[in-house]
């Protein structure tokens, strides 16, 4: 393994996120639409609010930390290389998606969004990097 603190940092750092957005869209499905981010108003700017939509959400993200904590956890390298792909994708996806939605956000707001989403793509490739066996690589 070849830096057990980056990979934890990484992983935490995924948890911690995930478990912030996901609380919140769980436990308050019409404040994380009307004020996330920190009362940013992105969410609202987007198609029509819709609580079953916003409240599964919340629950993938709370799935999602608590895959991120078992990870952190453990640093079991099959498990941080398959949660780290899954998030790769669905963080792919949503800023695919927001990144051809910004009709209604102003420069700065649409900018901040893009870095905030483009910026969680970095974490899992950390974590992969980490847990990886630099001995694997050289043998064969």
């Amino acid at each position: 393994m070849r830096s057990p603190a980056s990979a934890r940092a990484a992983l935490a750092l995924l948890c911690l996120v995930a478990a912030s957005i996901g609380l919140l869209a769980a436990l308050a499905p019409h404040t994380f639409y009307a004020d996330f981010p920190f009362f940013a108003n992105w969410v609202e700017l987007l198609p029509p609010y819709n609580e079953h939509l916003v409240t599964d959400v919340g629950g993938l993200y709370l799935g999602f930390a608590l895959l991120f904590a078992w990870a952190t956890w453990t640093l079991q390298p099959t498990l941080v290389r398959a949660l780290s792909a899954a998030w790769l994708l669905t963080a792919a996806i949503h800023l695919a998606f927001h990144a051809t939605h910004l009709e209604d956000f102003g420069a700065v707001d649409a900018i901040a969004e893009l870095a905030s989403l483009a910026v969680l793509l970095a974490p899992p490739a950390v974590a992969v990097w980490a847990v990886a066996d630099p001995a694997a690589g050289s043998a064969g």
